[in-house]
């Protein structure tokens, strides 16, 4: 039976992030993708011009529907919105034991809020405990901490970040490097009674990375319904992010997609 993996996540018009992004790694792994949406934006390369937020009732309606159908066996949850439909969502998730990837999607690339503020709160209290696994970039690690943005600064501050983050969410958790500094990006993988993971990757200076964390995400969840453990997914998942960055096709005019069938398009270069 083909696997399957459920996204709960926002649309992205512009299609390099959120559910359309999610779905498309997804197919890339040979994975069934279903979605359940909670917020519709309007965006493009260039930022978010609009979003609204769906009822809870609505996103349950969908959790539902997807579930009494189809062997999930995966969810990756993104951009939630409201506080209200974060602890609708955990509600629906919580009794299904089902392996949760939560990417803490706060903001769009432009910098445009995906997530009320008060949901923050929510989110760590309902969500996380759920999750197999965390994939906060580091703004977001700093939110669900409750510090400001850039609070802790450089190297030193770095280290303290991992330092309360370890204390305050004792998940497995995926600490996304790429707003860091230096030519060298390292996403660090923290699971219980075990040394870090740390994956590494020359930064590219370009400035088509939009949706490279519900990318990440997502291919960590695709990779876990194909039955790998969880270091292992990991590890494919940036192999792949890689890969799709080398490929972005160079759309818009301002923080492009990636190419989410690399392989594809490696098969047709001459």
């Amino acid at each position: 039976m083909k696997a399957v993996a459920l996204t709960v996540a926002g649309s992205d018009s512009g299609g390099g992030a959120g559910i359309q992004a999610d779905l498309k790694t997804f197919a890339a792994h040979g994975v069934y993708g279903a979605s359940v949406l909670t917020l519709v934006t309007a965006q493009n390369t260039r930022g978010v011009a609009a979003s609204h937020a769906l009822p809870p009732e609505l996103v349950v309606a969908q959790l539902q529907a997807v579930l009494d159908d189809f062997p999930v066996a995966v969810v990756k949850v993104g951009a939630l919105g409201t506080a209200p439909v974060v602890r609708a969502v955990a509600d629906v998730l919580r009794p299904t034991g089902l392996p949760l990837i939560l990417d803490p999607v706060m903001f769009a690339k432009g910098g445009a809020a995906l997530l009320d503020s008060d949901a923050v709160t929510a989110l760590r209290t309902e969500l996380l405990p759920l999750a197999c696994l965390v994939t906060p970039n580091l703004p977001e690690a700093e939110a669900l901490l409750g510090l400001a943005p850039g609070e802790l600064h450089g190297k030193t501050g770095l280290e303290a970040l991992r330092d309360r983050l370890r204390e305050a969410l004792p998940f497995p958790l995926l600490l996304k490097g790429g707003h860091g500094a230096g030519e060298t990006v390292e996403d660090e993988l923290w699971l219980p009674n075990a040394a870090p993971l740390v994956l590494t990757a020359p930064r590219r200076h370009t400035r088509h990375t939009h949706g490279t964390g519900c990318t990440l995400s997502s291919a960590v969840a695709a990779n876990l319904a194909l039955g790998h453990a969880l270091p292992e997914a990991v590890r494919h998942a940036h192999t792949y992010v890689q890969a799709a960055l080398g490929h972005a096709p160079g759309l818009g005019s301002g923080h492009g997609p990636l190419e989410h069938f690399p392989r594809f398009v490696a098969q047709e270069m001459p």
